[in-house]
């Protein structure tokens, strides 16, 4: 049966609104089959769309029909055996998405406001190295604290796509300009240039950032693909350079583990390098030249009626990495160094 909007809400009366709407008119003939069109796409098939809308699958080959007929368009290529989108169908559907995700959403924010106790599935995106070391320790006890959140949790050195990715949370490596994303600095992001007393014992430390071409540096490649160049500060003014790579990782916790071997100096986050420089492991060099912070940011879209599982996961990530216990990721506090 075909699914149909109540008669009290039925866009195609005129007595609804008051006076005849050419586009209400069109959108009240064209609403199921919308909506059976990005079933049958996102499913893959006719039979399992209509499994997940709880219709027939007959109905739903109606709903597409009526669509193409009115569009004047074929939207998928139809077999025996398998079913895709045309290049139009692909069009319409990229069109078609985002709207339909955002009445998704606008219905979830709805039930939360009115659910009482923050609920939910959460999705987070954070870099590798950050998410390992900072990140999923902190889960645990938030899921103690919230136990109907249930949270995903995504390691990737990409560029977020909150929309596409469908990501809830963010936490990116300086802001992102972009007046859409709500964007909170929760630590600074320093960088230290290290390496560990076996290296320094074999090979000493630079004096100067030209005395980089003479030493084993462990380098760190991009997702984009590029090596990432080392940042430093020179008269006061941000600088990078090319140095000569020795050894080259795209994770930066095996950056950290060469270092920590004496193969070679490393620039790490000061969230991976500070505690083993306490400790003695490792010791920072041409800290005159140390970067300006740039800040670790967490970010979400802006919305004026937050949904209460990304609220109580914000306020607790800025509780817990702003609180006592994450002290010591603040390398702005002095630390031994063996800088020449």
């Amino acid at each position: 049966m075909d699914t149909h909007i109540p008669s009290e809400f039925d866009l195609s009366s005129s007595s609804a609104l008051g006076a005849p709407d050419p586009f209400a008119d069109s959108f009240a003939t064209s609403y199921a089959g919308v909506i059976a069109f990005l079933a049958v796409a996102a499913a893959g098939s006719f039979s399992r769309a209509a499994d997940r809308l709880g219709i027939g699958r007959s109905a739903v080959s109606r709903n597409v029909r009526k669509l193409e007929e009115q569009l004047d368009t074929r939207l998928f290529q139809r077999t025996t055996r398998s079913t895709s989108l045309t290049r139009e169908g692909e069009l319409f559907y990229q069109n078609c998405r985002p709207g339909m995700e955002r009445i998704a959403r606008a219905l979830d924010d709805m039930r939360e406001l009115r659910a009482g106790p923050p609920k939910g599935h959460l999705r987070i995106q954070t870099s590798t190295a950050f998410g390992r070391r900072i990140i999923a320790p902190l889960l645990p006890r938030f899921h103690t604290r919230f136990p109907d959140i249930t949270t995903e949790l995504r390691l990737s050195d990409d560029a977020v796509d909150f929309a596409q990715d469908r990501i809830d949370v963010a936490f990116v490596e300086g802001r992102l300009e972009d007046s859409g994303i709500v964007a909170r600095q929760l630590m600074p992001l320093q960088t230290l240039t290290c390496a560990s007393p076996s290296y320094m014992a074999c090979h000493g430390l630079p004096r100067t950032i030209g005395d980089l071409e003479r030493h084993r540096c462990i380098a760190f490649r991009s997702a984009a693909g590029r090596i990432r160049n080392w940042a430093f500060q020179v008269d006061g003014q941000p600088r990078t350079y090319r140095v000569p790579s020795f050894q080259i990782f795209n994770d930066l916790d095996l950056a950290l583990q060469a270092a920590l071997r004496g193969q070679g100096i490393a620039q790490l986050p000061a969230y991976l390098a500070s505690g083993a420089i306490r400790s003695g492991k490792l010791a920072a060099c041409l800290s005159q030249y140390a970067p300006g912070d740039t800040g670790h940011y967490l970010c979400y879209l802006s919305r004026k009626h937050l949904p209460s599982r990304i609220r109580a996961f914000v306020d607790y990530v800025v509780e817990e990495i702003r609180g006592p216990g994450m002290a010591c990721l603040d390398a702005s506090e002095s630390a031994p160094t063996a800088c020449y």
